[in-house]
Formats: C-alpha cells, sequence, structure tokens
C-alpha cells in the first residue's frame, strides 16, 4: 500500500504561482510512476503531468506545458507540480496517483494510488 498526501493549494491570482507537493509513505516510492490529475467543478477528471518512476521521463497535458514542471525526489518520497502564470481555468481540486510501473501515463484508471487532493484557486 501506498498513502498519498498533497499540500500547497491555495487561493492565488491570475499570473501568479504555487507548488503542490504529493508525500508518500508506505512502499518505496521510487518504484512508481506518479501523475497530476485536476477535476474542475461539473467536468471530468483530467490528466495534468506525470513522471517516471526515475524522474527522466515526463509528460503534460496541452494546456500547462510551458506553465508547470512536475519532478521528483526519491530521497524524500515526495513528487512536486510546480505551477507559474495560472490562469482562472486551473482552477480545480488537484490529485496526485501513483502506479506500479515505470510509465503513468494519461489514463486515470491505470493508476493504484490515489490521495484526497488539494484544492487550487486562482482568482481574475
Amino acid at each position: 500500500q501506498v498513502q498519498l498526501v498533497e499540500s500547497g493549494g491555495g487561493l492565488v491570482q491570475a499570473g501568479g504561482s504555487l507548488r503542490l507537493s504529493c508525500a508518500a509513505s508506505g512502499r518505496t516510492f521510487s518504484g512508481y510512476s506518479v501523475g497530476w490529475f485536476r477535476q474542475a467543478p461539473g467536468k471530468e477528471r483530467e490528466f495534468v503531468a506525470d513522471i517516471g518512476w526515475s524522474g527522466s521521463m515526463t509528460n503534460y497535458a496541452d494546456s500547462v506545458k510551458g506553465r508547470f514542471t512536475i519532478s521528483r525526489d526519491n530521497g524524500m518520497d515526495t513528487v512536486y507540480l510546480q505551477m507559474i502564470s495560472l490562469k482562472p481555468e486551473d482552477t480545480a481540486v488537484y490529485y496526485c496517483a501513483a502506479r506500479g510501473a515505470f510509465y503513468g501515463g494519461r489514463d486515470p484508471t491505470r493508476y493504484d494510488y490515489w490521495g484526497q487532493g488539494t484544492q487550487v484557486t486562482v482568482s481574475s
């Protein structure tokens, strides 16, 4: 079992930045790829970014490419999502998820463990 806890969400003005953290406990985190997803009210959960277990492979949704950066510190069992140039349309609950595979992917059903989410609100 892997337990995931997100933190770092909050209220920020458009153009601002936030850094989300996803802290893991349980099994060795380095054996898991991790994805960030988000869900806005009335919308389906959507892929944001993912990172392979070595940290060498990353992928981003087109909507966040160039603004968000995913990274991981396996020694700290933590994955980060640095978000800059935030827009009101980035407002959502952000979730991290872990998958016991080298590559995570964009399909949320492929992930084995989920955190409880952290709210990000971007005001215009």
